[in-house]
């Protein structure tokens, strides 16, 4: 069976979690989507790894790990999670496969990122800065992208970066008033990079085609949630790839037809980082309780994510969109000791109640929740591996969701080890 994993919300929903459980049962897991402003967290024992760009699946030592053309790489970032698992004794050295295709974050995008968030103001969109968007631009302008598969030549490289440094370099001057950046540096970094990451690089592609010809099975795992989607998402409060499942197609040169199931995670509450409009945020002690709670803090940067109440109108369209089978469910433990908790079941816009979301901005903007409200509970249920043992108001919970969803939710998490997660 082929699987895809993806977040229904605004990202940091636990999917990391979820494709390592499902990838000891696969052959292959893949990353499709985003760069490094992705925060996947493993659990596995007392260790804790916190993957950028490797698929979440590299903790499990036979599994095979393809990061696809869609991504952008940062090929720093990605040596330090190489180098971090292999001082856990997790190595990768037959079982990463890099695309080609897949273009280089380099330090000329991350200063771009941080001059163009820095300059406007208020108006920030909460970019992580690691240079995504520019990279993604030049992706799309073509004539200053670098690639994978530059590496193999790197005579054409230096002349490729020189020309794109030169152009930079006016660009920093001209609209921030900032120092240039050296063509060379670069280039003797991408030297060192090309040294370690070329054995790793392939047609993925055609890696995936055969993989599936020949009965592998395949998880494909994408980054960031369905609500950032760049078409399809909050624009312009969105990240720069198809952040929803509709990107996995396109992100590795796979048919969905050859998706068996489409598997959506999402928080038992929702979270946002960065600017934008969020309907069920709880700027108050509630949403602080969910914050320590549930220690809501970026994987990748560290800030303080906004929380709030579930949200089933944002929920439900991302399962709709992204043709989803089934839920995961996650960090349900953390709304343990509220005496209610509240479930968004619609939206009134201009007096008028709606149940489908609005992903323009605009109209998102003024959207009040309509609430229903189920009882807490106090017990501690990181412990339970049995549906029937949560409290009556947990399961009462997690059953108006699944209604709202119109969705099965066959995985739950309590608790954010492997063992720790409840299957339906």
């Amino acid at each position: 069976m082929n699987t895809c994993v993806v977040g229904l919300q605004w990202g940091d929903e636990g999917k990391g979690k979820v494709v390592d459980i499902l990838a000891e049962h696969s052959d292959i897991v893949v990353r499709y989507n985003g760069g490094s402003n992705a925060g996947h967290t493993v659990v596995v024992g007392d260790s804790r790894f916190a993957l950028h760009l490797l698929p979440s699946g590299a903790v499990r030592p036979n599994v095979d790990c393809v990061i696809a053309s869609a991504v952008v790489v940062d090929p720093e970032v990605l040596l330090a999670e190489l180098e971090t698992l292999r001082e856990k004794k997790i190595t990768l050295t037959d079982r990463l496969f890099i695309s080609e295709n897949a273009h280089l974050v380099l330090d000329y995008h991350k200063k771009e990122d941080q001059l163009r968030e820095e300059s406007l103001g208020k108006n920030k969109l909460g970019t992580t800065a690691r240079g995504i968007g520019p990279c993604y631009a030049d992706k799309a302008s073509r004539n200053y992208a670098v690639r994978m598969g530059d590496f193999r030549n790197l005579a054409q490289l230096a002349t490729k970066l020189q020309a794109i440094v030169e152009y930079k370099n006016k660009v920093f001057a001209a609209v921030w008033n900032a120092e240039p950046i050296s063509a060379d540096d670069i280039f003797q970094k991408c030297k060192f990079y090309a040294d370690r990451l070329l054995p790793f690089t392939t047609d993925t592609t055609e890696f995936l085609h055969k993989s599936i010809a020949h009965g592998r099975s395949i998880l494909f795992e994408g980054a960031q949630g369905s609500l950032l989607d760049l078409d399809h998402g909050t624009f312009p409060y969105v990240t720069s790839s198809n952040s929803s499942s509709l990107g996995m197609p396109a992100g590795c040169g796979v048919p969905a037809k050859f998706v068996d199931k489409y598997i959506g995670v999402a928080k038992a509450y929702t979270t946002r980082v960065g600017a934008g409009p969020f309907p069920t945020e709880q700027d108050n002690e509630i949403g602080q309780y969910i914050r320590d709670k549930g220690h809501e803090y970026g994987t990748t940067t560290g800030r303080p994510r906004r929380c709030g109440w579930f949200d089933a109108v944002a929920a439900s369209y991302s399962t709709k969109i992204g043709g989803i089978d089934s839920v995961a469910l996650m960090h349900l433990d953390t709304l343990a000791g509220l005496k209610e908790v509240k479930i968004c079941r619609a939206y009134k816009i201009n007096g008028q109640e709606r149940t489908f979301f609005p992903a323009n901005t605009a109209r998102l903007s003024q959207a009040k929740p309509v609430y229903e409200t189920v009882p807490g509970w106090d017990e501690d249920i990181t412990n339970l591996r049995d549906f029937h043992d949560l409290p009556r108001p947990a399961q009462e919970f997690v059953h108006r969701i699944q209604e709202q969803l119109a969705t099965p939710i066959t995985i739950i998490g309590v608790g954010p080890a492997r063992r720790q997660t409840i299957f339906r």
